[in-house]
């Protein structure tokens, strides 16, 4: 006879401020009103032909199998001689790179292996929402410090402020998002003069490397020697190749700290797509698709900041990412998720609001598109916002 006293235990949640994210809520929203979708940072456009080929050709020949927990040596090879050619840092492919299954994934994992219960790690708002909850899951403490408002620079002053016995790492972010700034080679080294004596750990999200605009270069961690010997790089192949569901990146790290990046990574995913890192070697030796990178999403971002220049919005700058940050004090008095709930509602075009990537929020009327759309889907969206 089944028993009628069914109970599910309670559990104390480990993420107990966690709920439903704003991307899903606006993307739900997008749905329902038939709005264009510049909310969550995904190409609505496919990947080169060439590469899905690439991937096909590994499946029928037979790389279906596990393997390597650290990622397939061809993939890891045409990893370190691209960071060697663009950055200078040579790292060894067998120690000291890991492929992961994405960035969040990545850094996730690099969280776990170097922050304790007590440990306190610095982070910088706005920033991605993921990092936060990390911190949690790991029993570290988040210190936020907020990048400069509206411009979103690095308050070095307050960074040293924030350093402490106990601050373990601090996570930077550029190009950035939700910002679309891109950090100096002279905001670089000054971290670099910062972190000089103490033992704190750059975790380097650079996901956004080849997006990077106007004669700007991408000033990685691993450019800067004293940096790179305490850096986790992180990078997405999702962002580089417009294939963000294929969920594959890779971190560069020295090799004590990769040690530790694979004790964790074995037990929290193990290893990662084979036909896919099989493919990705094989289109990774020609550099002309990332290399063109920049290029391509800057006539993008043209193309869309040249629209919203006929409308009431007032743009920020985009140096970086595939990202447009607009302030629209003089259309409304609203809220950002407010003013993102109506700009879907009423005008079709869903946006994120600003304030989602600061805990508790914090309100500066601003609000995030992303351009990495099809052109009739920027223009689209365009003739939309220019009825406001």
């Amino acid at each position: 006879m089944a028993s009628t006293n069914l109970r599910t235990p309670v559990i104390e949640s480990r993420l107990p401020q966690v709920g439903t994210t704003i991307f899903s809520v606006m993307s739900a929203l997008a749905q329902e009103h038939g709005a264009v979708n510049l909310g969550q940072g995904f190409p609505d456009f496919d990947c080169d032909p060439k590469l899905i080929d690439a991937v096909n050709d590994a499946m029928r020949n037979g790389l279906n199998q596990y393997p390597p927990m650290i990622g397939v040596p061809a993939l890891r090879d045409a990893i370190a001689a691209k960071l060697a050619a663009l950055y200078g840092h040579r790292y060894d492919a067998a120690s000291e790179i890991t492929v992961t299954a994405g960035a969040t994934q990545a850094i996730l994992t690099a969280v776990l292996a170097i922050v304790h219960p007590g440990d306190e790690v610095i982070v910088l708002d706005p920033c991605y929402d993921s990092y936060d909850p990390n911190i949690t899951l790991a029993g570290g403490c988040a210190v936020h410090v907020p990048l400069t408002p509206r411009t979103f620079r690095p308050d070095f002053d307050a960074i040293g402020a924030a350093l402490t016995p106990r601050t373990r790492a601090i996570i930077v972010n550029t190009p950035h998002n939700p910002s679309a700034t891109v950090w100096s080679a002279d905001d670089m080294r000054r971290l670099a003069e910062l972190l000089r004596p103490t033992e704190v750990i750059v975790i380097a999200d650079e996901v956004y490397e080849h997006m990077v605009y106007d004669g700007r270069q991408h000033e990685s961690a691993a450019r800067i020697p004293e940096l790179a010997a305490r850096s986790f790089i992180v990078s997405s192949f999702g962002k580089t190749y417009h294939v963000t569901g294929w969920k594959v990146g890779y971190v560069a790290a020295p090799a004590a700290l990769t040690a530790e990046f694979r004790k964790v990574h074995q037990f929290n995913v193990f290893t990662v797509n084979t036909p896919v890192q099989h493919g990705l070697a094989t289109y990774m030796a020609d550099p002309a698709p990332y290399l063109g990178l920049p290029a391509f999403y800057q006539r993008k971002r043209d193309l869309f900041r040249s629209g919203l220049q006929a409308t009431r919005f007032a743009l920020l700058p985009s140096e970086g990412s595939y990202f447009q940050c607009v302030d629209y004090s003089a259309i409304s008095n609203d809220s950002e998720e407010a003013f993102c709930r109506h700009l879907t509602r009423e005008i079709g075009v869903a946006a994120i609001p600003l304030s989602a990537f600061y805990p508790g929020g914090f309100e500066q009327r601003i609000v995030r598109f992303c351009f990495a759309k099809k052109d009739a889907t920027l223009n689209e969206a365009l003739r939309r916002l220019a009825t406001i």
